[in-house]
């Protein structure tokens, strides 16, 4: 009897040892997907002026090593001259404010297919009311296993 219960100790423990190997078979996603306005149909480009009234197709191309999922859009006004992280462009500004009718588009879309490359094209019309000055045109991007990417420019919306 001790000879065998030795043997199941020793057996569940070779189990459990196997089990916990830090070498897995399963293909993790470990790098997050990619957004790049940087092309010529890209928009808006930092420091871009737009105007009331008129409508823009608002272009980013996403990208992920195994598939997207969803995206966002995010815009805001920037009257207090706050920033984000991976601002490149430095715009000139204008005179800190108050808001009383800020334009504020906060839109999610999911991207359907099982495409690692997709391009962003979202017609915006900006409205004629709002406070005009400076703001913040943000795009994120999700993949399919979670990871998610950020990028935003200042633009400034004008009569």
């Amino acid at each position: 009897m001790k000879f065998r219960l030795k043997h199941f100790y020793i057996l569940s423990f070779i189990i459990l040892i196997s089990s916990c190997s830090s070498e897995n078979n399963i293909d993790k996603d470990e790098e997050k997907p990619t957004i790049s306005i940087n092309y010529n149909e890209g928009f808006p480009q930092g420091c871009a002026v737009l105007k009331r009234g008129e409508t823009y197709s608002f272009r980013a191309k996403v990208t992920d090593n195994k598939a997207l999922a969803a995206y966002s859009i995010d815009i805001h006004h920037n009257f207090d001259h706050h920033t984000h992280d991976d601002q490149v462009a430095e715009c000139s500004l204008g005179d800190i404010k108050q808001s009383i009718n800020p334009f504020i588009f906060i839109e999610n879309y999911s991207i359907d297919e099982e495409v690692i490359s997709y391009e962003i094209n979202i017609a915006i019309t900006i409205p004629n009311d709002i406070d005009t000055g400076d703001y913040h045109c943000a795009y994120s991007v999700t993949d399919k296993t979670g990871w998610q990417s950020r990028t935003s420019v200042d633009i400034k919306i004008e009569e």
